[in-house]
């Protein structure tokens, strides 16, 4: 018989009981959750040759997303990177509630398998505060990029944030809501 797949929200709900064992939390609200996913693209150098490169991402973001991409600016002047206080240099977008469980879906379960060579996230990418960033390197994994769009292809960088405290806490909840770390 076919294994019922879960969804990131379901898998958020069961993980509380392996946690709380583990971690002796006593409240559901002490567990770690999803609070929000950021993706954002860098388009420094490439704006400097091609203005519409950040109307190009934008779009292509926001299909991926489902929701309206923003451009950033450069904070501040970096001689050293040819930029200026002010100009363009990325695009990100913010997910939280409805839009981030299905973006996450969509990504554990139809464009990370899709990846050339996908053997699993590193471990390493949690960081000290209970978050993680990884990236992908090609945006064409994702089902809304059709063939007749693949000129111009760009990587991202997915950070997942969470109320985790430790490291431990982190990686932990993120193996029970389904994120596929490489086999140690």
């Amino acid at each position: 018989m076919a294994e019922k797949i879960l969804s990131v929200a379901e898998k958020q709900k069961q993980a509380f009981t392996v946690l709380a064992k583990e971690f002796g939390y006593k409240n559901i609200m002490a567990a770690p959750k999803l609070v929000k996913v950021n993706v954002s693209v860098a388009t420094g150098s490439a704006m400097k040759r091609d203005k519409k490169i950040n109307d190009l991402v934008v779009d292509r973001l926001s299909k991926i997303t489902g929701q309206r991409a923003t451009i950033r600016k450069a904070k501040m002047s970096v001689a050293s990177f040819k930029t200026r206080e002010g100009d363009p240099i990325g695009v990100a977008v913010t997910l939280r509630g409805a839009r981030m469980l299905g973006f996450l879906d969509k990504v554990l379960n139809v464009s990370l398998p899709r990846t050339k060579d996908f053997r699993g996230l590193s471990r390493t990418s949690v960081d000290a505060i209970g978050n993680m960033t990884f990236g992908i390197k090609e945006h064409t994994i994702f089902p809304e990029i059709h063939d007749e769009e693949l000129k111009d292809v760009f990587g991202m960088a997915i950070t997942l944030g969470t109320t985790a405290k430790t490291k431990e806490e982190a990686t932990k909840f993120f193996e029970l809501i389904g994120i596929p770390f490489k086999k140690i």
